[in-house]
């Protein structure tokens, strides 16, 4: 009868320590085999992990020092994936690991962690010539704000500042420090803020600046929703109207401090309005075709001059419209008109240097050719969203010159929306914190420069590998100096183990 298998912790403890203890002798191994029934293999993994377990128990140094490690990683993940606060922090890992960690502790980790973050966005710009995105984005204290520097083309932070007062000298100083530290740009856009354009001037007068088009088009829709409203009130108006009307023939007076008696000159005051919402409608839907990357005539691409043309058409439209509009929105088409006039020499730099490669393209293909091949880019999204392959659709010999253009245009800038969109980001921390201080914005700049897109035109990239700096993903942790997330034993099935309470509040200390 075979003797039976250890099942027990205890025969596998006796078993690994007398591996151990015995290790070299000579037939050992195949005595204790035949004694336990036990393959040769299963005692040697026994060893294997009883001697791993006795490096972990008497290496307390070392095991301390990675969890050390591990809790710094946990603490800053919480900070960036989760929005938490600082007690937030402290309560998960509580809850979780069941230590307590203080919140001076956790400050200490994301103080550390942000002046690495500093040192490594310095390091880490973009070669060649840009085009940045700048915008503010206001904080709690009145007349200050976040400066944020966004790269238009990869979305990498560039930079990302504490509150300051908005002035055209703080700009300046930004703008400076970004130079000093060797990070260079030929464009810049933004929403249009008055520091932002002064400062701009200044540090770079020889330097491109573009008007965000779409801050542009949602004054517009502002005025058309205030027009339409008027539309409304004045039709629901029409009952009453009549209703006072029929008293008057009675021989009744009306009702009301101001009441209206007259149903046709009503019926004008409504047509006339109409009148305005139809053609701001149509006058802003114009200039929204107008302020298009790619333009399509009946004869092929829009050049520059025309659309200036056009857009100076658009605009005599709009001061027409301004003497038939009502003294109730007079002043807010006025307004509306102003500031379109204002924007419009900015709203449109980015159309002059696609002039050249227009014409280029033409003189090769044809402008049929062309208007082709723009008709397709405008719908890129249902044909193909990649360059590459849409155009691979094209023929041959149009190949060379289509890619041309879709570079130019895909690279042309009209807006600051990445900007905007690291806004949206840091929103939520900043209701979270109240304040996001230099440390935290770098942690959070640097985070999301290694975020990786699940999904979208650029799945599986990151900002940084978008701008050149990286050729694949990378963590962002391992990027600032902490260990990597697990070892690889872990991954094969092998428990690691987890420190006492005591040897945790020493970590925690």
């Amino acid at each position: 009868m075979h003797p039976s298998h250890c099942t027990t912790p205890a025969d596998r403890i006796r078993l690994a320590s007398s591996m151990l203890a015995y290790e070299g002798t000579y037939g050992f191994v195949s005595q204790l085999s035949r004694e336990h029934d036990i393959s040769r293999q299963s005692l040697y993994i026994l060893k294997s992990r009883g001697r791993e377990a006795m490096e972990r128990k008497f290496c307390i140094k070392e095991q301390l020092t990675e969890w050390k490690s591990q809790i710094e990683r946990i603490v800053l993940t919480l900070f960036t994936e989760s929005h938490a606060s600082r007690e937030g922090i402290q309560h998960c890992i509580k809850e979780i690991l069941g230590v307590h960690i203080s919140t001076g502790k956790i400050s200490a980790i994301i103080h550390q962690a942000g002046k690495r973050a500093q040192e490594y966005l310095k390091r880490h710009i973009p070669k060649g010539k840009r085009a940045i995105a700048l915008d503010e984005q206001y904080s709690s204290q009145r007349g200050e704000a976040y400066f944020n520097i966004v790269d238009v083309w990869s979305s990498l932070v560039v930079a990302s500042i504490p509150p300051v007062a908005v002035d055209t000298e703080s700009w300046m100083l930004l703008l400076w420090q970004m130079e000093e530290q060797g990070f260079q740009w030929k464009l810049t856009v933004s929403d249009g803020g008055k520091a932002i354009q002064d400062a701009v001037h200044k540090v770079t007068p020889d330097r491109v600046h573009q008007r965000d088009v779409w801050h542009v088009l949602h004054e517009c829709q502002k005025v058309q929703g205030r027009v339409h409203r008027a539309v409304v009130s004045l039709q629901e108006q029409t009952p009453k109207v009549e209703k006072q009307a029929k008293r008057v023939a009675l021989g009744k007076k009306p009702l009301g401090r101001k009441p209206k008696t007259d149903v046709v000159a009503h019926a004008k005051d409504i047509e006339q309005m109409e009148y305005v919402a139809t053609s701001l409608h149509y006058l802003s839907a114009e200039l929204q075709r107008l302020l298009e990357i790619v333009v399509l005539t009946d004869q092929g691409l829009l050049a520059s001059q025309a659309r200036q043309e056009e857009l100076h058409t658009l605009l005599a439209l709009f001061a027409e419209l301004c003497e038939v509009t009502p003294s109730s929105l007079k002043k807010e088409v006025e307004k509306l008109l102003r500031h379109v006039q204002l924007a419009l020499p900015c709203l449109v730099t980015f159309c002059q240097p696609l002039d050249t490669i227009h014409q280029s393209a033409i003189d090769q293909l044809g402008e049929a050719a062309v208007h082709l091949i723009g008709w397709a880019w405008q719908r890129r999204a249902i044909l193909q969203p990649q360059t590459d392959k849409l155009v691979a659709d094209f023929p041959p010999d149009w190949q060379t010159h289509a890619t041309a253009l879709l570079s130019a245009w895909n690279e042309a800038v009209r807006s600051s929306s990445v900007v905007e969109n690291w806004h949206s980001i840091l929103r939520p921390f900043i209701a979270v914190h109240r304040h996001l201080s230099a440390d935290m914005l770098a942690i959070l700049a640097v985070w999301h420069n290694h975020r990786v897109a699940p999904r979208g035109l650029h799945q599986g990239q990151s900002p940084l590998m978008r701008a050149g700096l990286a050729k694949e993903p990378t963590d962002w942790l391992v990027a600032l100096g902490y260990s990597p997330l697990a070892s690889a034993s872990a991954g094969q099935g092998q428990s690691s183990i987890v420190p006492s309470k005591p040897e945790m509040e020493i970590i925690a200390a």
